[in-house]
């Protein structure tokens, strides 16, 4: 456990994605990865250097016009302190009923980073803490390059001006598979997606050609991040 936490620390201090008399929302989508990150940075929160606090914030997309049981997130940050705020929309109707979106990921994605934004800023934060991993790193670099034709991922901490306020990505050094060996030893809550994209994505596609690519080229994961941060795309190459 210590080892990833200090990854975690590693990127915040990299980075410096946290400041003194920092609000945080940290987006707890109730998958593996945001609930690590609530976690670590509560438990970072302990000891760092600069004093900040926590809040969870959780946007329901509500899939089959339910709302979502989140009852275990909530007794999870009960018992560490940390408020924890959930925000019930139309998402999931409007995008696969609706819309009936082909792509319906990006859009998904575009609008609820939408709300999350507005509430954070309600809830008087000035960062916005994401569970993106090193694998997410990887996939969105081949995504880019294979759809897009372009050479960009996304960057370790982002200002948006029109918001004013900072996203940082704290989990940018950790690997999946470890993060889901440590959520299953410490025994932290999970809420599984109903999404009916699960599975059947084009991110998914892209997570399994780089496993089969890793079959032939070893560590190509953390190669490709090296990569990133050596030629400093998106601000990757720009530590303290």
């Amino acid at each position: 456990m210590h080892n990833m936490i200090g990854k975690v620390r590693a990127a915040i201090d990299s980075y410096g994605m946290i400041s003194q008399n920092d609000r945080i929302a940290v987006c707890v989508s109730g998958g593996k990865d945001s609930v690590f990150l609530l976690f670590a940075l509560n438990q970072i929160k302990t000891y760092y250097p600069q004093k900040f606090d926590l809040v969870a914030i959780t946007v329901d997309p509500c899939f089959e016009n339910r709302a979502t049981d989140y009852s275990d997130i909530e007794k999870f940050c009960a018992k560490i302190n940390v408020p924890h705020v959930i925000k019930r929309t139309h998402l999931a109707s409007l995008i696969f009923h609706d819309r009936k979106e082909s792509n319906p990921c990006s859009l998904c994605a575009r609008m609820r980073r939408g709300i999350l934004h507005d509430m954070a800023r309600e809830l008087g934060c000035n960062k916005i803490a994401l569970g993106h991993n090193l694998d997410d790193c990887v996939e969105t670099f081949f995504m880019n390059l294979l759809n897009c034709g372009t050479i960009g991922c996304f960057s370790p901490v982002t200002y948006l001006s029109r918001k004013d306020i900072y996203m940082i990505r704290p989990l940018i050094f950790c690997e999946e598979t470890k993060i889901t060996s440590l959520v299953r030893r410490k025994n932290l809550p999970i809420v599984l997606s109903r999404c009916p994209a699960n599975f059947n994505s084009n991110r998914q596609t892209t997570k399994n050609l780089i496993l089969n690519l890793e079959k032939n080229y070893p560590n190509l994961r953390k190669k490709i991040v090296g990569a990133i941060e050596r030629a400093n795309i998106d601000a990757w190459g720009g530590k303290k």
